[in-house]
């Protein structure tokens, strides 16, 4: 992962982009589950704007209960945790359950209690994009309202633009891409989010630090 640089070389302005690191965690245990389908689209939208992605979905998140009594962690909770601890943004696409999160989805963000006490702790610093799939309108504004709340309490940044998509209709085309071409804008605005969310950080991170250098060369 490349950090945002700017020096010069020679006559030229060198300028080293910085690749966020997008995590994306839904689905069920489905395998073609329709959130899992949309955070594909979503991450595919986030790769495009020049982060690097890695997906955590369905069986990847079928992890034991969360236990705050125990220090015991599965391999697979333990490369969870990891990832979402290296992110820069995060995008969470959620079934809606009977109004709410699935309870797949609220034990793994449950997870998130070990990033306690990191520098930066839970998704603190990281924008987070939002999606929920239900049956209905009614289940998808719920459960978004959920995803916000636990995003909230977990101090990261819920991303100005919020996805919800009614999955009665067949939303999804055969090959898996959206038939609604203001469903997939909106996804691509929500992952263009959170991807620029965390280079606007970096940016600021680097002259932060080249401020505090220069005071100290100065002092």
């Amino acid at each position: 992962m490349s950090r945002t640089s700017i020096f010069v070389r020679g006559n030229f302005l060198m300028v080293s982009v910085f690749r966020p690191r997008i995590v994306g965690l839904g689905g069920t245990t489905r395998s073609d589950s329709s959130s899992s389908k949309i955070l594909r689209l979503a991450l595919i939208a986030a790769s495009e704007a020049g982060a690097e992605v890695e997906s955590f979905v369905g069986a990847d998140l079928d992890l034991p209960m969360y236990s705050p009594d125990s220090s015991h962690r599965t391999p697979p909770a333990v490369k969870l945790t990891g990832a979402i601890r290296r992110a820069d943004g995060i995008i969470i696409s959620a079934p809606g359950y009977h109004g709410s999160v699935s309870g797949l989805i609220k034990n793994a963000l449950d997870y998130v209690e070990d990033l306690r006490q990191d520098s930066a702790p839970y998704f603190e610093g990281r924008a987070v994009g939002l999606i929920a799939c239900a049956a209905g309108w009614q289940a998808t504004g719920t459960t978004l309202i959920t995803l916000r709340s636990v995003v909230h309490a977990l101090r990261g940044w819920p991303t100005p633009m919020a996805v919800a998509i009614n999955t009665i209709g067949t939303p999804l085309g055969p090959d898996g891409s959206l038939s609604d071409p203001a469903l997939q804008s909106q996804l691509t605005v929500l992952a263009r989010q959170v991807v620029h969310f965390a280079q606007m950080r970096a940016l600021h991170q680097r002259d932060t630090k080249h401020a505090s250098a220069k005071r100290r060369c100065n002092s």
